[in-house]
C-alpha cells in the first residue's frame, strides 16, 4: 500500500474515534470520560488489582491511573480494599455502582456503534469485519 494511503487511513481512523469518543461522552450522563470506564471494565473482568498493575495493564502512567482512581473513588465507583495483614497492599474494586455505570456506559455505546453501522450496507460490515479481525489478530500475536 502507498505511504499517502496508509497515513491518509490513520489520520481517518484518528478522527474516527475522536468524534466517536466526543459524541459518547456528550450523551453519557456520567462526566468521567473513557478512561474510567476502561479502568471500570479491568476491575470487572479481572478483578480487584494494585493500581501500579492497573496503570500497567491498560498503559496509563502511575500518576494518570492515581487520578483515574481517586475520581473512580470519589465518585462511589470503585473502593480502595486494604490487606489486614499488611496495610500497604491496597487493590482498587469496582463498587455496584461502577458496575451499574459500566453497564450503563457500554450500553450507550453499543447503541452508538449500531446507529453508526446502520449506515454501512451488509457486504461493507463483513469487509469491515474481516479488516478488524485481520488487524486484531495481529495484535494479539504480539503479546
Amino acid at each position: 500500500m502507498e505511504n499517502n494511503n496508509i497515513f491518509k487511513l490513520i489520520h481517518t481512523v484518528e478522527l474516527f474515534t475522536n468524534e466517536t469518543i466526543i459524541k459518547w461522552n456528550q450523551t453519557f450522563k456520567y462526566n468521567i470520560g473513557v478512561a474510567p470506564i476502561i479502568t471500570l471494565a479491568e476491575l470487572k473482568q479481572n478483578g480487584p488489582q494494585q493500581q501500579t498493575v492497573l496503570a500497567k495493564r491498560l498503559g496509563y502512567t502511575p500518576g494518570a491511573m492515581t487520578n483515574i482512581a481517586a475520581r473512580l473513588i470519589k465518585q462511589g465507583m470503585a473502593e480502595r480494599q486494604y490487606n489486614e495483614n499488611d496495610r500497604r497492599h491496597v487493590l482498587l474494586a469496582i463498587t455496584e455502582k461502577g458496575l451499574d455505570v459500566l453497564k450503563e456506559a457500554q450500553k450507550k455505546g453499543q447503541e452508538m456503534r449500531v446507529e453508526l453501522f446502520q449506515e454501512l450496507t451488509e457486504e461493507e460490515v463483513e469487509q469491515f469485519l474481516t479488516i478488524h479481525e485481520k488487524l486484531l489478530n495481529k495484535l494479539k500475536s504480539r503479546d
